[in-house]
């Protein structure tokens, strides 16, 4: 190749809104649910980054408005997970903050989300503090 030839470039990959049905949000709820319930951050594993990846997804695709910081603080947890030197200290803070957040968006959610989000709330705080200890 010649070296004043261009370089190739990938075509950016469009953004395609992914389409997320009542449903699947209900599964996602209950299957993040039993994983707090099973494992705490410190013996979560690699389904601890999941879990964030899939809320992550799903919340990049919802144009809700309040869900800004809630979408910050779950890539500020993933980055913290990826590194197995972080101090439990920091993601105990986050995961407190995820459900101080979540308890906000309970409250404005209503109907058949409610619950599910105030019981997320609650077992992201428990394994905030369960991991400061």
């Amino acid at each position: 190749m010649d070296s004043t030839a261009a370089t190739p470039q990938t075509p950016a990959t469009p953004a395609v809104p992914m389409a997320v049905s009542d449903q699947q949000n209900t599964a996602l709820l209950d299957d993040t649910l039993t994983f707090l319930t099973a494992s705490t951050p410190t013996n979560a594993g690699p389904q601890g980054r999941t879990e964030v990846e899939r809320w992550a997804a799903v919340l990049a695709a919802s144009d809700r408005p309040g869900l800004a910081k809630i979408k910050q603080e779950l890539s500020q947890l993933s980055d913290l997970l990826a590194d197995a030197k972080t101090p439990a200290h920091d993601i105990a803070e986050i995961l407190a903050s995820l459900g101080a957040e979540t308890a906000k968006v309970a409250e404005e959610a209503g109907g058949d989300y409610a619950a599910p989000l105030a019981n997320l709330s609650k077992q992201l705080i428990k394994a905030g503090n369960t991991l400061s200890k």
